[in-house]
């Protein structure tokens, strides 16, 4: 079932007193349930801008957008919120966890705007998630206390524990060390496996794009496919 799917979507903005600046160029990428996709870009490609598309915090300046194939303009603001706090994680290269906050409080926040019975026992389901990172003996601990391994880890946790349909990792690696960084992968890939999620990476690592399969370069705004060993072009 396709989850997401853009078509020929293009993202224009109006500095002041200069020309449009295109950042996205007629992109079209669908992402069936279960995928794996890889998006290797340098900075300034236009990346951090199809980031917001694709989790539904920005609308294209033209083309067609569709969650679940309805058209995401349809959607009210609201709506959209909705949708993104329900089927979209995000994995951000910066951790943003909440200061003076454990890591079970952090991971239990998304669960404060769940109903039923995950608002009642969100700290036992954020417990559980922490425990599916390897950080069952880290629930009570700072930000602050935790290496930045561990840190990423409840970053993750904190993406997941709503069991989102669409993982969208944003140079999740970026901040650690290389060995680090293949272990948190390998968390985030095991996660998305179990729950079935759709797992988009948006990277400049050649070697983290590679475990993708389905791969693709965004060079100047333009998205194509990029073969085996091409996202390091």
């Amino acid at each position: 079932m396709t989850l997401l799917r853009l078509e020929q979507v293009t993202r224009t903005v109006l500095p002041p007193d200069q020309p449009a600046l295109t950042i996205l160029d007629g992109v079209d990428l669908d992402v069936d349930e279960g995928d794996r996709i890889s998006i290797v870009g340098r900075s300034g490609s236009g990346k951090s801008t199809l980031l917001n598309i694709l989790g539904l915090l920005d609308l294209p300046t033209s083309g067609v957008l569709e969650f679940q194939d309805r058209p995401v303009r349809s959607y009210s603001s609201g709506e959209r919120d909705r949708i993104r706090g329900q089927h979209i994680g995000f994995v951000f290269q910066q951790f943003n966890l909440l200061q003076g906050r454990t890591a079970l409080e952090n991971v239990a926040t998304p669960l404060l705007y769940a109903t039923g019975r995950s608002f009642w026992r969100r700290r036992a389901i954020a417990a559980e998630m922490l425990e599916q990172v390897g950080l069952a003996h880290r629930l009570d601990s700072l930000p602050e206390r935790l290496s930045g391994g561990e840190q990423q880890r409840v970053a993750i946790a904190r993406a997941l524990v709503r069991g989102p349909r669409l993982i969208l990792a944003d140079e999740p690696t970026g901040a650690l060390d290389l060995d680090t960084g293949q272990s948190v992968m390998a968390v985030v890939e095991e996660v998305a496996t179990r729950t079935g999620a759709a797992l988009i990476v948006i990277t400049h690592d050649p070697t983290i794009a590679a475990t993708a399969r389905t791969r693709y370069r965004l060079d100047r705004g333009v998205l194509s496919s990029a073969e085996t060993g091409a996202e390091a072009a």
